[in-house]
């Protein structure tokens, strides 16, 4: 288990304070806003402390509402919204300086039987086959950059599509999909709410970047900007985050200074586990 894995499961280690009122920190790396997919993980975190461990959850809704300040914890409040006989509901909403930053309301469900289907996974190439993130970057940012980006993730993540830069200098690699391979980097006990709220956190990694990939933008290209408005998730079977999963993403539109991205989590077995939605702020500027 590598460090940034280790600060990661630290931070999703929420301190209880009261009762449905948990705390929450950031990475002390000085970023200039927190990370949305902590606070995201961070909220399901809130919400499955309160529920019971034979209901999974099966679905979030979250919207981004303020920039979240990475050196002030986060209180996250949750409301028990529902505790019904099948189905649990809970909203959470994550505080700083007195103020609402992020908003969450998620489903938990006791395990049923019904109809079962699910879409093909799509070909990609055997993530032990594909460069890894440090081999991928080097050429592009130098060894430097590099190896401090790949340090301080948490997950092992190949890129079997091109990154937003080599499509920045390159149109012809300039495409509307991308699929990623990622794994935390270590193993992990057998604990079915840390690995969907470690899924959450992932999930906002790259999805936006698909947009941008489109269009032949990348973030820092002194033109972008953007930013996660709000989040979608749904949860269909049990997954392991220290196992490979590929995550598949596309864009179905962009317009009005936004744009929609669409992914779908499978494990190398092809069992479609996740699907995610995404808006989020995407502003191009003249220079």
């Amino acid at each position: 288990m590598n460090a940034a894995l280790k600060e990661l499961l630290d931070i999703l280690d929420l301190e209880q304070i009261e009762n449905d009122i948990f705390r929450g920190r950031s990475p002390q790396d000085r970023q200039q806003r927190v990370f949305g997919g902590q606070v995201a993980g961070q909220a399901l975190v809130a919400a499955g402390r309160t529920v019971p461990v034979n209901r999974p959850v099966h679905s979030l809704h979250a919207y981004f509402i303020r920039p979240g300040d990475p050196l002030v914890p986060i209180v996250y409040t949750v409301d028990r919204t529902r505790d019904g006989r099948s189905f649990t509901t809970r909203r959470v909403t994550a505080i700083q300086h007195g103020k609402a930053i992020f908003a969450l309301s998620a489903s938990f469900q006791i395990a049923e039987e019904g109809p079962t289907h699910q879409a093909q996974m799509p070909d990609a190439p055997d993530p032990e086959t594909l460069p890894t993130g440090l081999e991928r970057l080097t050429p592009v940012f130098g060894p430097r950059f590099a190896e401090e980006f790949t340090r301080r993730r948490p997950f092992d993540v190949r890129h079997a599509t091109p990154l937003t830069w080599e499509a920045a200098k390159d149109p012809s690699l300039i495409t509307p999909e991308s699929k990623v391979w990622l794994k935390v980097i270590g193993d992990l006990p057998d604990d079915p709410l840390l690995h969907v709220c470690l899924m959450t956190y992932a999930s906002d990694m790259t999805l936006l970047d698909t947009v941008l990939l489109n269009h032949g933008l990348a973030w820092g290209d002194q033109r972008t900007m953007g930013a996660s408005l709000d989040h979608a998730m749904w949860f269909h079977r049990p997954f392991r985050t220290d196992q490979w999963l590929l995550y598949a993403q596309d864009t179905p539109f962009a317009g009005g200074a936004r744009g929609l991205a669409h992914g779908q989590v499978f494990t190398q077995s092809g069992e479609l586990v996740v699907s995610v939605m995404q808006e989020g702020l995407v502003r191009v500027t003249d220079t």
